[in-house]
């Protein structure tokens, strides 16, 4: 029989209303987000990730004046969480966590401190006190913004030889090899100056990556060389419109599992920017921008079936859905009234 419920989790900022992680249930049937609840007390989970086994969920966490990574059992029936750990930093907490297929190594981005950190899993899902912590040097050429390193995303490549990290306040895409929680770089691309970069997708195919410039309001797109961990700029193309002039800054950027459509959401002009993708080159076409129906669509994730899609409104504190054409790539709004405090970051459980 086919699976139409999936479990879904929310971080989230605790600045105000909000209590933690939340879990949710979209049943595809009804083309309805429901069972929105707490699952989790943690000050500032504003990034989750989520084993491939679905055993385990990791999450930003901050503790006074402390931040790191907190561990936790999925509960896969209920979605329920228990927490099995939190390896702490001095400083503030990461933005970003990442974990590998084999659930071996988890990695994190941090925007404040301008650092990346590797964690090595116990069998148990807990995690051990960081291996490795990568401090970047540097700044660009906006004073405000670029003043430093600011580490905003730290991921696994396909083959999960390397692991890449986007720092937003050096305008670079860094390689670093990953062996045993030991992080050694071996690559950098630097991008356009003062574009501010943010987030990276990879390309299914593992040829391509796709990367969102979060002060250029740009997709860059990417040849990837698995070889070496390194990276060649493919083209430029803008998530806004040009005669759209007010501020707006890009956010998460995530590709079909069929690598034919790229989305890319837009914080200010507050939409998701769609686009196709040419399978024999890798660039990218513009298809449509979708309001998002609330203020500062901070991510977004595509449900397991990806006929759905869930965009996350930070300031509006309220989720969305969508249906997604799977042949156009075009999204149609379905709901807008789903009520979650200070929502950031969006993960399905796998089907």
């Amino acid at each position: 029989m086919e699976q139409t419920s999936f479990i879904g989790y929310v971080g989230t900022y605790t600045k105000g209303e909000s209590e933690g992680i939340y879990s949710f249930t979209l049943d595809t049937k009804e083309a309805k987000i429901k069972a929105v609840h707490p699952v989790a007390k943690l000050d500032n989970p504003t990034y989750l990730n989520i084993s491939s086994d679905n055993q385990y969920l990791y999450s930003v966490a901050k503790d006074g004046e402390q931040g790191g990574v907190a561990s936790f059992i999925v509960d896969q029936t209920t979605g329920e969480l228990k927490e099995l750990n939190k390896q702490l930093l001095d400083g503030a907490p990461p933005c970003h966590v990442s974990v590998d297929h084999n659930n071996h190594t988890v990695v994190t981005a941090n925007y404040h401190k301008g650092t990346v950190e590797a964690y090595l899993i116990n069998k148990d899902g807990s995690l051990n006190s960081a291996a490795s912590i990568i401090q970047h040097e540097g700044s660009g050429p906006n004073k405000e913004r670029q003043e430093k390193p600011h580490v905003h995303f730290a991921g696994f490549t396909p083959d999960e030889k390397y692991v890449t990290v986007v720092d937003l306040g050096i305008d670079q895409l860094i390689s670093y090899e990953v062996n045993n929680g030991q992080l050694k770089n071996v690559n950098s691309l630097a991008v356009r100056p003062g574009s501010g970069p943010r987030h990276l997708a990879f390309h299914p195919n593992g040829g391509y990556a796709y990367l969102m410039t979060e002060m250029g309001s740009e997709v860059v797109a990417l040849k990837y060389n698995h070889e070496d961990g390194s990276f060649k700029e493919l083209q430029y193309i803008s998530t806004i419109p040009k005669a759209f002039t007010e501020n707006s800054q890009g956010s998460a950027i995530h590709i079909s599992s069929d690598g034919r459509f790229v989305y890319a959401a837009n914080r200010g002009h507050n939409s998701i920017a769609v686009f196709s993708v040419n399978k024999e080159t890798g660039e990218l076409a513009f298809v449509e921008h979708t309001p998002t129906e609330g203020d500062w669509p901070r991510d977004f994730v595509l449900d397991p079936t990806e006929n759905f899609l869930i965009a996350s409104n930070q300031n509006s504190s309220n989720l969305v859905l969508f249906k997604r054409d799977s042949i156009t790539g075009k999204l149609t709004l379905i709901h807008s009234d789903i009520v979650v405090p200070d929502p950031v970051c969006v993960k399905f459980l796998y089907s």
